[in-house]
Parts: C-alpha cells; structure tokens; sequence
C-alpha cells in the first residue's frame, strides 16, 4: 500500500529551525521535530529495510533511534567555527555491515528544503582509501565504465564534489579513465522535489535510485575488498 512518510510540515520545521538555531526554540519545537521529521524518518528507514536487503544482503537500513542510519540533528561544533547547535538538514546513511572496521561506500538520502537528493558512494575518503580507489579504477576500467559510463548512468546521475586539475602522481595522463581518476570523492546521485518527498512517490524512487546506482557501489566495495 503506498506510503507517505513527510509532509509540507517537515520542510516548515526545518526552514523555521535555519531561522531560530538555537537551543531554546528546539527546546520548545521538541515535538515538531519528532511528529514531522524524527518519527516519520525512522519509519521510511524501517520500511527500506528489505528492499535494500534484496540490492545488497550487506547494507542496512538500521532504524533504531539512536546509532542507526539516522544522522543526529545535532552538530559536532568542537572545531567549528560555526557554532549553530543543529542541522539544517536530515539526513540517513545506509551503510555497509563493515562500515566500522573498514571504510566503505554507503546509500544516502539528504533532506532539505530546496535541496533534497540521493544516490550513494563515498564522500571525502582517508588518502589510503582514494589511492586504493584510483590503482583499481587504473587497472580495471571495463567495469567502471559499464557502472557508470552508460547513458542510462549520466541521464540520471551526476559526480558531486572537485576534481583534481592534473592528474595524481603516477598516473598515465592519457589513461582512458583520467578524467574519473582525479574525482576527490566517488558519489553520485540525484535531485528530487520536496514535494516528491512529501508524496508516496518517496519509497520507489529511493529504492530505484539504490538500485541504479548499485552498480557503482558494487565496484567500490570490490576495490576496497568488501563483499557487495
């Protein structure tokens, strides 16, 4: 049966919260956050459970409250030069089994007015983790551009974040794949309306979304030595 999960509610919470980020007015909109964004977030995580078990048996949907797929609204402002205490935004990671030994690509999905998307990858990786990313991509290009070099790939998806100027040191300048071998981050995804995100619409665009973009996770996990 199709499902809404949020509402005009959520995106009026979250444009009130960029206008009032302080402690007090969180304090007093406690049960906003929870009725229109908090609750029904969890809900979609539950119910992406067994459709990203049938994409991959190693990723999770983990819907528990605390230490799950679900960010914190709160910031980390120790370093900081922001010191606003909250998140304008939500957001849910579905990450691998392993995630906590090893570095690994993920599915997300953001939520933010205005700027909601999805997709999956690996944002800002450890120098290790990049050049272990770069050497597989130099040597096994025929999947790579299978994953993502199709036009079914580039119509839906775009590569978020820079690329280098020049290619890493090392590398063959004129390696067919030296373009994508200067990514600093391997993610990609999509935009889509706050109204899609308010219709029950959501689920199976998540959920073709992940699967579009499994491809790409696949081969990230295979350059890392994770089981996809």
């Amino acid at each position: 049966m199709p499902t809404t999960y949020f509402s005009p509610a959520t995106f009026k919470f979250l444009r009130d919260l960029a206008r009032n980020n302080n402690r007090t007015w969180f304090a007093a909109n406690k049960a906003r956050y929870e009725d229109a964004l908090r609750q029904p977030y969890l809900r979609l995580i539950a119910d992406l459970q067994t459709p990203l078990a049938k994409i991959s048996t190693h990723y999770r949907a983990d819907p528990r409250a605390q230490g799950g797929s679900l960010f914190r609204i709160h910031r980390d402002t120790r370093f900081a030069s922001d010191k606003t205490p909250y998140k304008t935004w939500a957001g849910a990671r579905f990450g691998h089994e392993r995630r906590r030994e090893i570095e690994a690509p993920s599915f997300y999905m953001h939520l933010q007015p205005g700027d909601c998307f999805a997709g999956g990858g690996i944002w800002h990786p450890e120098s290790a983790t990049l050049k272990k990313i770069r050497e597989f991509l130099a040597d096994n290009p025929a999947a790579w551009k299978k994953a993502v070099h199709s036009k079914a790939f580039r119509e839906h998806f775009e590569f978020w974040g820079e690329r280098l100027t020049r290619p890493p040191r090392g590398y063959d300048p004129a390696h067919e794949l030296i373009e994508d071998i200067k990514l600093k981050n391997f993610a990609a995804g999509r935009n889509f309306p706050d109204a899609l995100a308010c219709s029950d619409e959501l689920l199976p665009t998540l959920v073709d979304t992940f699967k579009r973009t499994a491809p790409m996770i696949d081969y990230l996990c295979a350059a890392l030595d994770l089981e996809f």
